[in-house]
């Protein structure tokens, strides 16, 4: 079978894989994007759909701020609002320690432009009576939101396809290899695809890429859950998480509740559940924080296969080992809000040398014995 020959393989059509074949698409590179399932079906269709900056580590603020950037032109990015609104996030503290933690945070990002607003529990009760008496106060960021992924993240494959990226789904690979002047990638139905480029965005299933070129990493597997119910009144007026973990949820304008918060099970290596027990969980808890939840039903249930390393930061950038191989993955479960510009930045180090923010931080060199010397 002859090869397809392209500029830049990528593996992994989550949101990081499809923005960033976006960006080299419209730069007029030659893209090849392989997906093993469908285009953002997988973490990136799947997730609770937060789109937030607040909370993050300070290393990864100036991606998160660019991506809020794409966000706010996500129509002409992929052609669909993808029901983003900036409906603010409010994370909430259930203990005074709780909310210290939350003013420090405050304190420490005011550089990069959130305007957090750390409330205590009297203001909390006046701006969201909705809130259950158990929060003693909150940090809201108001310009932060979400967005439905399973609209969004296809949308940045299809709009890629639009700009002559072509798509390969529901492609297994089968070999991947490089002879030092280009990769060299076999799918188990036998097709042929060669680029001097290769992009690793596989997800939770990048490390397994990654060891095939001498950089094995750390990285497990968990299995968030999470549930939608019934249409009930709208009451919910921000996307909510709480310091230190546990429930998030947000209310979408047909009135269901999205929760999620425990973690369910896999059910074979490619498939996972939340199981009974998760979704009772999720249903007590939330009722705690969110009193008009009482009593509601859940319609439907469901999990999915997230990469987590120890430091809980992604690995993003190039590989130290083989040139032309750049890594995109391990984002423990926070990748849908900044995925668009994770994905630019790894076109970017393709389009002009390097990134324009630094992605040093997330090099695949602090799980080697390797260490990064480059300047991205």
């Amino acid at each position: 079978m002859t090869p397809v020959a392209s500029d830049v393989i990528i593996v992994g059509g989550g949101i990081v894989g499809s923005s960033a074949a976006l960006c080299l698409a419209r730069a007029g590179r030659r893209v090849t994007l392989i997906e093993r399932d469908f285009c953002g079906s997988r973490s990136s269709g799947v997730n609770y759909g937060g789109v937030r900056r607040q909370g993050r580590p300070l290393s990864q603020l100036p991606l998160s701020c660019r991506a809020h950037a794409i966000w706010g032109q996500l129509g002409d990015w992929v052609g669909t609002d993808g029901e983003y609104t900036r409906s603010g996030h409010l994370k909430l503290a259930r203990s005074e320690a709780d909310l210290a933690t939350l003013q420090a945070y405050a304190l420490a990002v005011e550089p990069f432009g959130l305007g957090l607003q750390v409330m205590g529990r009297a203001e909390l009760r006046r701006r969201f009576p909705w809130v259950g008496d158990v929060a003693v106060g909150a940090s809201l960021c108001p310009d932060d939101g979400h967005a439905n992924p399973r609209l969004v993240s296809p949308a940045f494959a299809r709009a890629a396809q639009r700009q002559g990226a072509q798509l390969h789904e529901q492609t297994l690979l089968a070999e991947v290899t490089h002879n030092a002047a280009q990769f060299q990638v076999r799918s188990q139905a036998g097709q042929w695809f060669t680029a001097p480029w290769l992009l690793n965005c596989a997800g939770a299933w990048a490390g397994e890429l990654a060891a095939q070129f001498g950089e094995p990493v750390p990285m497990v597997t968990h299995h968030p859950a999470m549930l939608v119910t019934e249409p009930l009144p709208l009451f919910m007026t921000a996307s909510t998480g709480v310091e230190g973990g546990g429930i998030y949820a947000r209310q979408v304008a047909r009135g269901n509740c999205v929760l999620g918060g425990g973690r369910g099970f896999a059910e074979g290596p490619d498939k996972a559940r939340t199981g009974q027990a998760a979704i009772l969980n999720i249903l007590r808890n939330a009722t705690e924080l969110y009193p008009a939840l009482a009593g509601a039903q859940a319609i439907r249930s469901w999990s999915g296969t997230e990469g987590y390393l120890p430091d809980n930061e992604p690995v993003l950038g190039p590989s130290l080992t083989c040139p032309g191989l750049l890594h995109g993955f391990g984002f423990a479960g926070a990748g849908f809000q900044i995925g668009p510009a994770a994905g630019e930045a790894l076109a970017q180090c393709i389009l002009a040398g390097e990134p324009a923010h630094s992605l040093a931080a997330f090099s695949i060199g602090r799980f080697t014995s390797l260490h990064h010397t480059g300047t991205f």
